[in-house]
């Protein structure tokens, strides 16, 4: 290996936590498992991490809280307020941080007990949840739109400029089922048709219940290092080519397009940062709140122009057999969304690219792509891993 690649940054260890239903565990217990399993996966010990980036819930597991509970002495710590593309975000940091020398081999984790802990409430409003609004907030909440009505905004318009119809959005809700069959950990495992999605009932239209997330329990971790350290280890370590983060809003009263994310503008960068394209990639995992996420990601990462995700996907283009893997493990619409999923994606592209997916492995899979997607699609990151090095 040349001088120049030993402090290329590679993944070395990966471990996921008890879920998607996991009661006897807390949030922090969610992400202190997911870590013991990422050290033995890793073959470290936890003294040699000194670099800690996290998110989390306030004063129950952020960033500080759980560098104390975990017991990490870190060089440097970081942790941001991205949402679900907040992880891709910290990769990005811990990237730059082990490339330039700040630290040698970092951590980066999440847990939630969402399930478990307050059950389905995810999209409900902070004033009907009776919690104070303020900020920016109070100019929406008022209104009650929440975050599901903010993404079906979003798909109606889609529809209207495009064309794009429910039965081509539901062409993704049964992709990630039929990926979540083979995952023998998914919430849910039984075969859905198009028509299944169809007749689910209206949450917002026009997004039925089988176009939304499902809400779980569960916790991920990754280990972080060197390309020059990870030759001792012994799990194949996959290299982080390109990571990019970008933003065009938060609130959805200031999306400038109601059809377009930042994904157009960090996944070019980290495809350009990696020396690849979406035409190399052998898996892709997206953050699927929505299926009208997956579909907009696939549009604004390159993979088909803008407004012909729906025509694209058709046909089980992106479900087992298709021409392109999309979510193997079932994604956030099938096997698990604990509140923040961006981290899950990391961890199920490095399986792919270690040859470790089980019955979802692609054959000689080498570059996938992560792209969390947070808030209203708001922020946005994305990470191109390779098998092999730059």
């Amino acid at each position: 290996m040349a001088k120049s690649d030993q402090r290329a940054p590679v993944i070395v260890g990966i471990g996921l936590s008890d879920g998607p239903k996991a009661p006897h565990l807390t949030d922090p217990g969610h992400e202190a498992q997911a870590l013991q399993r990422a050290l033995k996966d890793s073959g470290l010990e936890k003294a040699a991490i000194d670099g800690y980036f996290s998110a989390g819930m306030p004063g129950v597991n952020d960033t500080i809280e759980m560098a104390e509970y975990l017991g990490i002495d870190h060089k440097v710590i970081g942790g941001t307020g991205m949402g679900g593309s907040v992880f891709e975000s910290l990769t990005q940091h811990a990237y730059a941080a082990i490339r330039e020398g700040q630290c040698e081999t970092a951590l980066i984790s999440y847990g939630s007990a969402q399930l478990s802990r307050a059950g389905r409430t995810l999209g409900t409003a902070s004033m009907k949840q009776g919690l104070p609004v303020t900020g920016a907030d109070q100019f929406e909440e008022p209104f009650g739109p929440g975050i599901i009505a903010n993404y079906a905004m979003a798909t109606r318009r889609h529809m209207h400029e495009f064309g794009t119809t429910s039965e081509q959005l539901a062409e993704i809700a049964v992709a990630a089922r039929g990926w979540a069959g083979l995952n023998p950990n998914a919430m849910y495992r039984d075969p859905l048709s198009i028509e299944d999605v169809l007749n689910s009932r209206m949450i917002a239209d026009p997004l039925h219940k089988l176009d939304c997330c499902v809400i779980s329990d569960g916790g991920a971790a990754m280990i972080v290092t060197t390309a020059e350290r990870a030759a001792d280890l012994p799990q194949k370590p996959i290299f982080i080519l390109g990571a990019s983060g970008a933003m065009t809003h938060w609130h959805v009263s200031q999306m400038p397009d109601f059809t377009t994310t930042a994904a157009a503008i960090c996944g070019p960068r980290a495809f350009e940062q990696a020396g690849v394209g979406p035409q190399d990639m052998d898996t892709v995992h997206l953050y699927d709140s929505f299926t009208i996420t997956t579909l907009m990601l696939l549009e604004d990462l390159g993979f088909c122009k803008k407004g012909e995700g729906g025509p694209f996907v058709e046909h089980g283009r992106i479900a087992p057999g298709g021409d392109l893997p999309v979510n193997t493990d079932g994604g956030g619409l099938s096997a698990l969304h604990s509140g923040m999923r961006g981290l899950f994606l990391l961890v199920e592209a490095t399986k792919q690219l270690r040859g470790q997916a089980g019955d979802a492995q692609i054959p000689d899979a080498r570059f996938s792509v992560a792209c969390g997607s947070g808030g209203s699609l708001s922020g946005m990151a994305a990470v191109v891993l390779g098998a092999e090095g730059p």
